[in-house]
């Protein structure tokens, strides 16, 4: 997703808990948020930290990623808004 927002010239924002900051998409992105300490319960799965990025970056599109909040109605509602 990374690279095919370089390759359309969008901007892209990747989010991370603080044991991945150094991980591939994190390196990839043009900006990156923490959302959290290591457990996933404290990052990638919380969903107001998640919104909080969302909300502080501009963001004006979200890829949910993989399992986690990918298949969470209040995360799509959320969004949405």
């Amino acid at each position: 997703v990374i690279k095919t927002c370089r390759k359309m010239g969008i901007q892209s924002v990747a989010v991370h808990s603080d044991v991945d900051a150094s991980a591939v998409h994190v390196k990839m992105a043009d900006e990156a948020v923490c959302v959290g300490p290591a457990p996933t319960s404290k990052s990638y799965l919380n969903m107001d930290a998640i919104m909080d990025a969302i909300r502080s970056t501009g963001a004006q599109a979200v890829h949910p990623g993989y399992g986690f909040l990918s298949e969470n109605k209040e995360l799509a509602t959320a969004t949405a808004k």
